[in-house]
């Protein structure tokens, strides 16, 4: 029996404030919604990536073409200077378990293997240009990106959604038709005498560059940028030396030194030293899959300065396919990945079958990390019942 002194109010659907109804979101909210704050910054920042490759290019160009100072060890030689001297002296400075010797005891031959992984990966692809096609180059130099995308799977557990894998496809496709333009236009595409060679060569490098840009991402979000360069300065100066000593003592002797060669040398190694510097910055808030896409851009820049440097012929297929990375990286960006770090979320990627079952927990669960393509966000998790 309900009381008769208690007043039962029934709210029927015509009795909810109509501010209370949720719509759905227009188009131009959805779009607002993907053309974030964070989005356009992320784009801008991966830019910036993309126009000092494109410094380096150039002044590498001006430096084997018009001045035949082909010294590409002397050249990375120079940057790991600067690191050297900027981040590994910082770490020598730095006290407690920060200290460049405490890190040295604890993980020395980590770093020396990783310097000489990213010295090789430069070596490779700049000897690449000297027996295959400079199409080759571009096309192969991609193998980068699936390289990232399964060592991050693997080792990072970084999980992908659908939309990640078309905006990978799609700015490949922009790839390809700024490729397909430099085939129409006749732009100089190289001689490729030993084009297997060339080709084998391109690939190891993009190999192991992938393998160098997972490893930093682990240690930028994990360790620490200032620790990942300071090592790079350390075994890089120390190995790229040697290699200089070795290999190129005699062109680096036929250099007519003066002060526009110097200028050159001096902006190729600031455009360098800002790569390695600023790079490791974009990885942390990003990945190193979305860095190596917003990276795909750098070669239209050098192709719209070499309009005006070189007078290279002008194709609208660079602007369709500039548009179309950008497209590749705006879809790319749209949607977050995660880690599968927490053992219950591996446990269901090892056993898709059969249903997760956990025991209860009688205290709080940590709040589980979760990288997305714009940075990280800290989540709680639901307690399971």
């Amino acid at each position: 029996m309900i009381p008769e002194h208690q007043n039962h109010v029934v709210t029927t659907i015509e009795t909810i404030p109509p501010e209370t109804i949720t719509t759905s979101p227009t188009l131009f909210q959805r779009i607002r919604k993907v053309f974030n704050r964070e989005l356009l910054l992320t784009l801008a920042l991966g830019q910036v990536l993309s126009l000092l490759i494109c410094g380096i290019g150039l002044t590498s160009k001006y430096l084997a073409d018009d001045y035949h100072a082909n010294t590409p060890v002397f050249q990375s030689f120079l940057n790991y200077i600067l690191l050297f001297l900027v981040y590994t002296t910082t770490l020598a400075v730095r006290q407690g378990e920060e200290n460049l010797l405490a890190i040295l005891k604890r993980r020395w031959w980590k770093y020396m293997i990783l310097g000489l992984i990213d010295i090789e990966a430069n070596y490779l692809v700049i000897k690449a240009y000297q027996y295959t096609t400079l199409t080759s180059v571009q096309l192969l130099d991609c193998f980068v990106i699936p390289v990232v995308l399964l060592l991050s799977w693997f080792f990072l557990l970084v999980r992908y959604k659908a939309v990640h894998f078309v905006g990978v496809g799609v700015c490949l496709l922009g790839m390809g038709c700024m490729v397909g333009a430099d085939v129409l236009v006749g732009r100089q595409q190289g001689f490729g005498d030993h084009k297997l060679l060339g080709d084998l060569l391109v690939l190891a490098g993009a190999t192991l560059y992938g393998i160098s840009n997972v490893c930093e991402e682990f240690i930028v979000k994990n360790l620490s940028r200032v620790e990942f360069l300071g090592m790079m300065g350390l075994f890089g100066s120390f190995f790229s030396g040697i290699q200089l000593a070795i290999m190129e003592h005699k062109q680096l002797l036929r250099v007519q030194w003066d002060w526009q060669i110097g200028l050159l040398y001096i902006g190729f190694s600031a455009c360098m030293f800002g790569l390695y510097s600023f790079m490791p910055v974009v990885i942390k808030r990003t990945s190193a899959t979305a860095v190596n896409l917003s990276l795909l851009t750098a070669d239209l820049y050098s192709l719209f300065c070499g309009l005006f440097l070189f007078q290279y012929k002008f194709s609208g297929l660079y602007l369709l396919s500039f548009f179309i990375i950008v497209l590749g990286l705006v879809l790319y960006y749209s949607s977050s990945t995660y880690v599968a770090q927490d053992p219950r979320v591996y446990k269901q990627f090892r056993n898709t079958g059969n249903p997760v079952t956990d025991t209860p927990t009688s205290g709080p669960l940590e709040p589980s990390v979760t990288y997305t393509s714009l940075g990280q966000e800290i989540e709680e998790e639901p307690r399971i019942a």
